[in-house]
């Protein structure tokens, strides 16, 4: 990312909404913005094999392993604003699992794009699924969209849910069920 010229791009856009970038308040304005969009779109930029690093270890173990409540912030493709929320990511080793940390920054990494929520949660999935050959994953991802709260249709109480279940999580129901009992949805039979 040019940081120089996201810098130019925000004072222009802040003259164009009726600003003046050299008011005080303003001044660092562009150059703390770049590098918010910096961070908040890394995830262009992060390789998920260099980020996993090897944190995959043979293990003798074929119950259901679930990291819940990851925090989760993105951004909306659709009006760049922000949705947060949590993500639940369950699956099922076949003789190798992940370091538990490499599971959170999968999120993360995912989440430092533009994004749609049904998107983000098949990424998810499929980068927990794939390096280590999982018998099968489900993910879960609960988020409230700014888009929907602050402009729009104003709705404030909204929590969009979405899913995303692959391998023995889609394929058999009662692995499925487990999996939705254990994040708290006692009696949920489907995805």
């Amino acid at each position: 990312m040019d940081h120089e010229r996201v810098e130019r791009l925000i004072r222009e856009l802040l003259v164009e909404i009726g600003e003046d970038p050299d008011r005080e308040g303003l001044r660092a304005t562009p150059d703390r913005v770049a590098r918010a969009w910096e961070f908040l779109s890394s995830g262009y930029r992060t390789d998920a094999g260099a980020l996993i690093n090897g944190a995959i270890f043979s293990q003798k173990i074929d119950n259901m392993i679930i990291v819940r409540d990851i925090e989760l912030y993105s951004l909306c493709e659709h009006h760049l604003l922000p949705f947060f929320g949590r993500c639940h990511v369950g699956y099922i080793p076949r003789g190798r699992v992940f370091g538990v940390s490499k599971i959170a920054r999968l999120v993360d990494m995912y989440a430092r794009r533009l994004q749609l929520q049904e998107r983000l949660t098949e990424e998810i999935a499929r980068a927990v699924m794939e390096p280590i050959g999982a018998e099968g994953v489900g993910v879960v991802i609960e988020a409230r969209h700014l888009c929907m709260m602050m402009r729009g249709v104003g709705k404030q109480n909204s929590l969009m849910t979405t899913s995303s279940v692959l391998g023995s999580f889609r394929e058999d129901a009662a692995t499925r069920a487990e999996f939705m009992a254990l994040l708290g949805r006692p009696g949920a039979s489907g995805c």
